[in-house]
């Protein structure tokens, strides 16, 4: 499944903009009709601009409902992430009232411009055009709350992570302040922000590294406490959402230093919530800021320092063996989502058939 790119969700504008775009189109439109007499360049013009107005209004509305990612068509992950970022519920609901908001303006255009057509004075045709102008503006009014939601709501989504669903995806987790972020840094070509604070990571952050030609995505979450998950905020449920739904291998980094954040003991409570949370995937314990100590806890099966490197070469070697992206099982079957043309590429036959068109010179 394709990855979603949030940053191409167009901007929202607020409900008055749209009608100051709507009316100002109507306008230029209305000077744009000719006719000598002027009984029927006033029809002409008022038609028009009903037409003229409804069709931005109906348009723009559309556009967002076209142009904003449909949910039953994003993978669980991106699914999940939207729930927790902003609302599944809400995303729905205030997408479907711009569908009925721009059926609601078709609709009084098209009674607007019959009822004109059965008018005989030019006063009846402005005021006509006047009272279906006053329609439209009620009807958008109505959805002023959905449309403000929308514009925040793209602020949030823009900033969430396009995952690849083709290219390996490592997930890294643990609590506040234990150096998921450096560690990306330190791994991969993109460039979280890194703070020497808590909670350093406010939403999903995507870094990459590339390994004989392939792209393997690491996704920064946010720090997570170690507490119920009705008691979780919309920051850590979106860290769940990458726990639970992607990611070829999981990352949990535990700061073990005296001066830890989270205590050590809310660490591994929190690992082994993750573990029954999330059973059979893969995962790896790794433990940071090994430059803090001065002798490696035998303990310690992976561990790092982002600050001078120790150890980053050798996680990346594991988690590149632990995914094992490069295995081929059947070097003559090709992956699924590579492209092929399945009507040119025909059985060549039996051995003994093809050497057989061989000694008659069928291949030469």
């Amino acid at each position: 499944m394709a990855s979603v790119e949030w940053r191409s969700i167009p901007t929202v504008l607020y409900p008055q903009e749209i009608l100051d775009k709507a009316f100002s189109r109507a306008s230029k439109q209305a000077d744009m009709v000719e006719d000598p007499d002027k009984y029927h360049r006033v029809r002409k013009q008022m038609a028009r601009m009903i037409q003229s107005s409804s069709d931005v209004i109906s348009t723009t509305l559309l556009d967002y409902v076209a142009k904003w990612p449909s949910l039953n068509a994003l993978s669980d992950f991106d699914q999940a992430l939207v729930d927790a970022a902003v609302g599944a519920d809400d995303f729905k609901q205030n997408l479907a009232s711009l569908q009925w908001a721009s059926d609601q303006v078709n609709k009084i255009s098209g009674e607007a411009q019959r009822k004109i057509l059965r008018l005989r004075d030019i006063d009846g045709f402005h005021q006509a055009r006047r009272h279906a102008y006053g329609r439209f503006s009620s009807i958008v009014d109505q959805i002023s709350s959905p449309i403000i939601w929308l514009g925040d709501a793209r602020n949030v989504l823009r900033k969430l992570p396009a995952i690849d669903s083709l290219e390996p995806c490592i997930v890294v987790a643990g609590s506040p302040n234990v150096g998921k972020s450096a560690m990306i840094n330190a791994l991969s070509s993109g460039e979280p922000e890194v703070a020497s604070y808590p909670f350093t990571t406010k939403q999903l952050h995507l870094g990459h590294f590339s390994h004989r030609r392939r792209s393997y995505q690491m996704v920064d979450t946010p720090g997570l406490l170690d507490r119920p998950m009705y008691e979780r905020n919309n920051i850590e449920m979106q860290a769940i959402a990458a726990l639970e739904n992607i990611g070829n291998l999981l990352l949990f980094l535990i700061d073990a230093t005296p001066d830890a954040t989270t205590p050590l003991e809310e660490q591994l409570n929190l690992l082994k919530e993750i573990k029954h949370t999330i059973p059979g995937k893969p995962l790896l314990v790794v433990h940071t800021k090994i430059d803090l100590f001065d002798v490696i806890p035998d303990d310690f099966e992976y561990y790092i320092s982002a600050e001078n490197g120790e150890g980053v070469e050798e996680l990346r070697k594991v988690m590149i063996d632990q995914i094992a992206a490069d295995y081929v099982i059947d070097p003559l079957v090709l992956p699924d989502h590579w492209h092929r043309e399945e009507d040119s590429i025909k059985p060549l036959g039996t051995t003994q058939e093809v050497l057989r068109r061989y000694d008659e010179g069928k291949f030469l």
